[in-house]
């Protein structure tokens, strides 16, 4: 009955002659085509870097995965569909246009010294429900949750180290807690890095502080290249070490054959010396003769003979070197 005074009243405005004539005309075609329409509506699609959610009345049902879905049309269902994919970045510190921020960015290290430093956090949604629905303004969650994560961590360390060698090391305790403080919001956020982009004292000491930071620089220098001459010099001096040693060793066992041939001759002249003394005498003393006057010009007198003869100076030139001669007297 409701539906028939609906009806009618249409038909006060637009007779249904107008839709085809008829009782109702082509109204319920209509209204059944825009029901099919409406139905249609629910077909949506996740694209492959998105995770759909779906919410019915505005709570969280389900999720799906990339490809064609269906829901029911609005207002019973829609669907939010984030990128799981992409890694969003949050600035602490400074803006990219180049402004600075001096009440992010200034810290306390653990003497009480203070720090200008600035970075950024990249991270990504891990878990789409727990984004969407446990934690607002995602965001600016994430950025004051890393400046504490970053304050803690510095507090914790001197400025020289944060200056210098422990640079690394904070950026990857920081990651670590401010891990630790997402997680506890159970936000769905899963941090790929912290990045340090300036680390400096305030302006008035920046001086001093880039004094100190060249001493530091020069002492290390000095230290690597104190490094490298020893290790340059070390292997040189083990090798001239093994060198004489095995110049000793090479000179130990030369001696040692010497005297074995110089032992092993006097045993066999001992065994002549012993058999004709007399005839060995005389051959090692003319031996001998021929190594004290090896360029000069000798003659052998028998000793018999020898007390007739007139010692004389020769007149004919000596001869000397190789081809010198030796003549014996009958």
């Amino acid at each position: 009955p409701d539906l028939k005074k609906l009806f009618e009243k249409i038909n006060k405005f637009i007779p249904l002659s107008y839709f085809g004539g008829g009782k109702y005309g082509v109204i319920p075609y209509v209204i059944g085509g825009l029901v099919i329409v409406w139905l249609l509506s629910g077909i949506y699609f996740v694209k492959p870097d998105e995770v759909g959610v779906v919410k019915r009345f505005g709570k969280a049902v389900r999720t799906t995965t990339p490809g064609p879905h269906y829901r029911l049309p609005t207002p019973i269902e829609s669907v939010i569909a984030p990128s799981v994919t992409s890694v969003r970045r949050v600035e602490i510190g400074f803006r990219s246009t180049g402004q600075r921020i001096p009440s992010e960015s200034l810290m306390l290290t653990r003497a009480e010294n203070i720090v200008d430093l600035t970075f950024i956090v990249q991270y990504r949604i891990k878990d789409p429900m727990d984004y969407l629905f446990n934690v607002a303004h995602q965001e600016k969650t994430v950025k004051d949750a890393a400046e504490a994560a970053m304050r803690q961590v510095v507090g914790d360390n001197n400025i020289d180290d944060i200056l210098t060698i422990g640079k690394f090391q904070v950026q990857q305790d920081t990651l670590r807690i401010l891990q630790d403080i997402l997680d506890i919001y159970r936000s769905g956020i899963q941090i790929v890095a912290v990045e340090m982009q300036d680390v400096h004292p305030p302006a008035t000491v920046m001086a001093a502080f880039r004094d100190v930071a060249s001493a530091r620089e020069d002492r290390a220098r000095m230290i690597n290249q104190a490094h490298g001459y020893r290790n340059e010099l070390l292997p040189r001096a083990k090798g001239m070490a093994s060198e004489i040693v095995n110049e000793a060793i090479g000179y130990k066992e030369s001696r040692i054959i010497r005297a074995r041939g110089d032992a092993s001759r006097f045993t066999q002249i001992l065994a002549q010396y012993k058999s004709a003394p007399a005839v060995t005498r005389e051959r090692l003393y003319i031996e001998m003769m021929e190594d004290i006057l090896p360029g000069m010009e000798k003659i052998i007198v028998d000793g018999s003979i020898g007390k007739n003869l007139l010692p004389h100076l020769s007149l004919e030139p000596a001869s000397s070197g190789p081809g010198s001669t030796e003549r014996r007297a009958p």
